[in-house]
């Protein structure tokens, strides 16, 4: 009664060889040979994965097959490793200015992704009210959500006290609204600029989770790294001997519109046309300037 009967162990025999030959396909992710990559071209050696011997088989000295039952090279029994990303960086550079009674806050018109133009008329200012602009490069479905988020919250404010939300008030809120993502952020990288409740001009840096500080002038986005050193020079007058005077809002354009020729000389994701927003006391005024389209 304890004996197997012949038909009984054939069968064992059979579900354990299919098994072991499945497992020996995924194992290899159904490759059975390894690639090699030389000046002379492209060549392939074969690959045992039954563990019958080593390395070189002892029987043969010159095959040239290779045990991969004990090497790990990436095609035998080590996980594959799979990655997802939530985000994508979509480029992207803004700058925002601001001056003794206006603001100025510009940013170009591509979106991009990898080495892709995605589109060369996308604007990255987002009017929140009459005299503020939010500026925003990174993600695009994360800006596009941080703006939805940031309407809702200045409808309710609106309904609730029947007057538009101060300059530095959206600048405490947008802080919050960042912060309160601080987990899973926002990857969308802000400029804020307009005017305060004395008429001047007003700009807010901020990082990804909400810190923020009122600076002369702000960067953010693919072409930070060029616009900044420009702007501490010609802005904020750092290491000039020369006197510092009052910039008039035409010439702040000029210099917004040079410097955005510049990102694009060396920055693959600005390009194809800068937005310029002018925030007086009257309002808010657009001017458009062609970048170069490659």
């Amino acid at each position: 009664p304890n004996t197997i009967s012949n038909n009984q162990h054939n069968q064992v025999t059979t579900m354990a060889s299919l098994l072991s030959a499945t497992n020996a396909v995924q194992s290899r992710n159904g490759q059975s040979c390894l690639p090699v990559h030389s000046s002379e071209g492209q060549a392939t050696i074969p690959v045992r994965f039954d563990g019958t011997n080593l390395s070189i088989s002892s029987n043969n000295p010159t095959a040239n097959i290779i045990d991969g039952s004990s090497i790990d090279h990436g095609i035998t029994k080590a996980p594959y490793e799979r990655s997802f990303s939530p985000y994508e960086f979509n480029g992207g550079t803004t700058l925002a200015i601001s001056g003794p009674d206006y603001a100025v806050v510009a940013a170009d018109t591509r979106l991009s992704s990898g080495y892709e133009i995605l589109s060369r008329n996308v604007s990255k200012l987002h009017p929140l009210t009459e005299r503020c602009v939010l500026g925003s490069a990174g993600c695009k479905t994360d800006v596009d959500q941080l703006r939805s988020v940031l309407d809702i919250k200045m409808k309710v404010y609106q309904h609730n006290h029947r007057k538009p939300m101060a300059t530095p008030s959206v600048a405490q809120m947008l802080g919050n609204t960042l912060y309160m993502k601080r987990f899973f952020p926002y990857y969308s990288f802000n400029v804020l600029a307009g005017i305060d409740s004395e008429g001047k001009g007003a700009v807010y840096s901020y990082d990804a989770i909400g810190s923020f500080e009122r600076t002369p002038f702000s960067a953010s986005g693919s072409g930070q790294a060029f616009l900044i050193p420009l702007m501490d020079n010609v802005i904020s007058h750092k290491n000039r001997c020369d006197e510092q005077r009052d910039l008039p809002v035409e010439e702040v354009v000029e210099i917004v519109k040079d410097a955005f020729l510049t990102a694009g000389e060396r920055d693959i994701y600005t390009g194809d046309a800068v937005e310029i927003k002018i925030i007086t006391k009257e309002g808010i005024r657009t001017e458009m300037f062609n970048l170069k389209a490659d």
